[in-house]
């Protein structure tokens, strides 16, 4: 019978007051397993030392086995990592930030266990997306998130526009995400390529104390930065959304 693979989530970058965004039946059950697949091993090893300071680990940091999964490993790879589960072994998927499988790279070893009759149990947590969504005051019905949009500039105006347009067709919320260090230029970006009248969310640092979110149309935005009165939002995790008017 094979073992079961727990969706296991991380904190956003909150490294205190674990039980504020981890629950404890998630830390308890993370504790309790010896092995797991996540996209780095030493952050994910730092994780494991949050929660054993909370619940005792079934092993020492040492002797548990961490199998790395990452935008760098071959899909002919995946069906090793399952090995052990398939073998009766419990283990847990471990994104960098946030829940596994949504805009992780776990998506795929997660399909695979479907397809080998694997148990798979996603636990509660955090999601910076669907945090986001919620402040934002912006359609919640009807939503979609893009990924990261094209760094080339005319790329990425075209494919604003064409997020506004079916926004605004549909009713519908649109989210991306975009390197830390570039959000000042995404901003940017929205706010020359939006209409006046479109809503723009800003949401930085979700579940941390330095948490800022503020929804504005484009015109007031682009008010802002005028005034220098941009978002202080440089290299911290950024969500950012829109809905046509």
């Amino acid at each position: 019978m094979p073992g079961t693979l727990y969706l296991i989530p991380n904190t956003l970058g909150a490294t205190e007051a674990l039980s504020h965004v981890i629950p404890e039946h998630v830390q308890a059950t993370t504790a309790s397993l010896d092995y797991f697949v996540a996209e780095n091993a030493k952050t994910a090893r730092a994780f494991l030392k949050l929660v054993g300071a909370q619940h005792p680990l079934c092993k020492t940091l040492q002797e548990i086995q961490i199998a790395e999964l990452n935008v760098n490993t071959p899909p002919q790879a995946l069906a090793g990592l399952l090995a052990p589960l398939l073998a009766g072994r419990d283990a847990g998927l471990v994104s960098e930030a946030g829940v596994p499988a949504v805009a992780d790279p776990g998506a795929d070893l997660v399909r695979l266990a479907h397809q080998h009759g694997i148990p798979v149990r996603p636990l509660v947590g955090p999601s910076s997306l669907l945090l986001a969504v919620m402040a934002s005051g912006l359609n919640g019905q009807s939503f979609a998130f893009n990924g990261y949009l094209p760094t080339d500039a005319a790329q990425r105006a075209k494919r604003i526009q064409e997020l506004e347009k079916r926004s605004r067709a549909e009713k519908q919320t649109q989210l991306f995400i975009e390197t830390p260090y570039r959000n000042a230029a995404m901003l940017e970006a929205l706010v020359a390529a939006c209409q006046p009248g479109t809503l723009i969310c800003v949401a930085t640092d979700l579940s941390l104390p330095s948490e800022t979110i503020r929804t504005m149309t484009g015109a007031k935005w682009k008010s802002q930065l005028a005034e220098g009165k941009g978002p202080d939002f440089h290299k911290k995790p950024t969500v950012f959304l829109l809905l046509g008017q």
